[in-house]
């Protein structure tokens, strides 16, 4: 029977048909309301539910992300597909493996423990029954609820999972054919959108002879208020005609952003709601020291290498969307709402995109091809941003700033812990405090004001607070969440939310406070934590990197730093040795990583996606977006630079975790603690502590200069 403990996506999605059935003979169709972001969840899925049916994986069509067909699994972000998606799937196939075991048994009247299922035939004794899930697919109806009754397999009996596997989804990529962009319908049009640029602007002008000429064919103008499409059969002249809209097109007005947007001033300067949490009892009578700091980060964008795209077809009253979205359930339900259309009418197709590292522009493509298709039926419209569309119109990752407060006892351990956040949201999502948050919808006629804006809630796993509680032991802990409302813009979740930023911030305090009693930083860790896999990681990666064997020597040029945490607490473990050296600039020389994420799944998977939350971290921690005249001025990756491949240093990675462990996310679990470890290591090798990110040589030489 149904139990709150079982994991949401089951819950939410209790009948077994929707995720399983047997109607091609000899194969299974898998469906999965979890999507392919480039983090290899279609090959980990195919593994589990080909181990709980004991199938062979390749007898097995996995079919993600269909709302027609497909469970709603919500948004794929957050590391849970695996952890939920996965494990949702795995007891469903559990439960269908059984009730197939049942039926047969009852067939050849024998005890279902004589029987068992070898890729997908009915075996007894070692020899074939003749009965298979094919044979028998009439007799069991999986149209009923997940029963509770199956138990999953062991991991001593695993024969897939647990194995690294080749991704499904590459071969296609590396022929050219697996992305969304190299989809192609007859009859397309293809359609650039005129972007705002700031909220509430509003066109004024348009030089329709200029846009006709730069098109040097056939084109059409779809006006609706201030969304503005140019349509045509010929890409080439519709993106000339949207290159020549840049200045043919005249704005004016809309909301423009402080000189300051997103200074340490200018965040604390915001009125904002105050929220407090706290555990423990405070103790202020073994005070002997209190030791504060202040940390920050600023904006970021995505940087997706390639820019977002969508097609939508409106016909016989039906809009069929393809998307690279994150969550096509909750797209196909706000495109209803916005459009004026019943769910029932609405299908969105997920297609795989290029880069999905949190709320980037995918969504709003598909409002565009949408909201298109719908004033052009029977045409299939193919729309794809700009890469200055992709900078300016994005959300945006929201700066924060973060101060530390310990009161330590006469052992120096921490008594009394503080933590301060400023920040606006981090997630604006569609249908996130009741409104669309899809671009083209707020500027078409008719369109809803805004609805209040709020962070995700602290107790579900929160966006500016997340991993802002330190897994250390401590007596008393204490969190202040400044949230500020701002509506200038949206901002919105980048990979780990607020995650790398309070990591950052816990990461470098400990170094501190570490400092402060003359202690190795790995040392007053261990010392701090109760949890053994905690330990564990971090006792591995300085066996790696060799920690103890040579002490730094503080402000040589050159030094290791160490990061540690426990993605929302609940899910990877991970600790990061860097090993960095500072002349001019920064070059981080080395990674080692340990991580523990219980039962992995497809082993080669989960260390792609430790090393990419490593290598993007990096990037991370030298990023920052510029602003100019009230909006964001960056327009091309000059502006905005990120790591490049001479810059990704040697990694290193170790698994400490235990098979026996449920699985757990690792997509964004080693953010934090890279970001932690590269300002440790360069804190370590200047002797001074840089606590304003970006790490970079600006920062340095204001902080050196006492400027920052």
């Amino acid at each position: 029977m149904m139990t709150p403990s079982l994991p949401k996506s089951l819950v939410d999605n209790p009948r077994l048909n929707q995720w399983v059935d047997f109607s091609h003979p000899g194969r299974a169709t898998v469906r999965s309301g979890k999507v392919e972001i480039g983090q290899g969840i279609l090959t980990a899925l195919r593994q589990i539910a080909a181990e709980e049916l004991d199938l062979h994986p390749d007898q097995i069509d996995l079919v993600a992300g269909q709302t027609d067909s497909c469970p709603d699994e919500g948004f794929t972000a957050g590391s849970y597909s695996v952890s939920v998606g996965g494990a949702s799937l795995r007891l469903a196939c559990a439960d269908v493996r059984r009730l197939f075991i049942q039926a047969a048994a009852a067939r050849l009247g024998c005890p279902e423990a004589d029987l068992s299922i070898s890729d997908g035939t009915i075996v007894r004794g070692g020899h074939p029954t003749g009965l298979s899930y094919w044979s028998l697919r009439d007799e069991v109806s999986l149209d009923r609820a997940y029963s509770g009754e199956a138990r999953p397999k062991e991991p001593e009996t695993f024969r897939w999972v647990g194995h690294k596997m080749p991704r499904l989804d590459l071969p296609a990529k590396l022929s050219g054919s697996g992305f969304i962009h190299d989809l192609h319908f007859p009859d397309m049009l293809h359609a650039r959108v005129v972007r705002q640029q700031r909220r509430g602007r509003h066109i004024v002008s348009i030089d329709e002879r200029a846009l006709a000429r730069a098109a040097g064919q056939p084109i059409e103008l779809l006006r609706d208020k201030d969304f503005l499409a140019i349509l045509g059969t010929s890409e080439s002249a519709v993106y000339h005609a949207s290159k020549r809209a840049e200045t043919a097109v005249t704005w004016e007005g809309g909301e423009s952003l402080p000189s300051d947007f997103g200074s340490i001033a200018w965040l604390k300067s915001q009125e904002a709601i105050r929220r407090v949490h706290a555990t423990g009892k405070p103790d202020p009578d073994n005070v002997a020291h209190t030791i504060s700091a202040e940390y920050s980060r600023p904006c970021l964008t995505y940087g997706s290498i390639g820019p977002s795209c969508a097609y939508a077809v409106f016909a016989d009253g039906k809009l069929t969307v393809w998307s690279h979205t994150q969550g096509p359930a909750v797209l196909r339900e706000w495109l209803a709402i916005t459009l004026d259309l019943s769910p029932e009418q609405v299908t969105v197709i997920h297609a795989q995109g290029a880069g999905a590292y949190g709320h980037n522009t995918a969504d709003d493509a598909a409002f565009d091809a949408a909201f298109i298709a719908m004033r052009r039926p029977g045409k299939t419209i193919r729309v794809l941003w700009n890469r200055e569309d992709e900078f300016s119109s994005a959300p945006i990752s929201p700066a924060m700033v973060m101060r530390l407060s310990a009161d330590l006892d006469k052992q120096n351990r921490p008594l009394n812990w503080r933590t301060e956040i400023w920040s606006p949201p981090h997630v604006q999502r569609p249908g996130l405090n009741g409104n669309s948050n899809l671009l083209g919808a707020s500027a078409i006629e008719g369109a809803p004001p805004l609805k209040p804006i709020d962070d995700l809630p602290h107790e579900r796993g929160g966006g500016a607070t997340r991993n802002s509680v330190p897994m250390y032991q401590l007596g008393h802990f204490q969190l202040t969440h400044h949230m500020i409302p701002l509506t200038t813009v949206r901002t919105s979740s980048l990979r780990g939310l607020g995650t790398w930023a309070n990591v950052f911030a816990i990461e470098s305090f400990i170094d501190e406070l570490a400092e402060h009693a003359g202690v190795d930083p790995a040392r007053y860790r261990l010392d701090l934590l109760a949890d053994d896999r905690a330990r564990k990681v971090i006792e591995e990666v300085c066996r790696m990197s060799d920690w103890f064997g040579r002490p730094t020597e503080i402000g040589t040029g050159s030094a290791k730093g160490l990061g540690f945490a426990r993605y929302k607490n609940i899910a990877a473990y991970v600790a990061i040795v860097a090993e960095v050296t500072v002349e001019e600039d920064v070059r981080v020389d080395q990674i080692w990583c340990a991580a523990d994420a219980g039962l992995t799944v497809n082993p080669d998977g989960a260390e792609n996606q430790i090393e990419g939350g490593i290598i993007q971290a990096l990037s991370f921690s030298r990023e920052k977006l510029p602003f100019e005249d009230g909006a964001v001025s960056a327009r091309s990756w000059r502006d905005y630079p990120i790591l490049r491949f001479s810059d990704i240093p040697p990694v290193q990675i170790s698994w400490t975790g235990s098979p026996y462990d449920p699985a757990v996310g690792v997509g964004e679990a080693s953010v934090g603690p890279t970001v932690a470890a590269v300002a440790n290591a360069v804190a370590r090798a200047l002797g001074q502590r840089i606590r304003r990110l970006p790490i970079n040589r600006e920062t340095i030489m204001e902080t050196l200069l006492g400027e920052g």
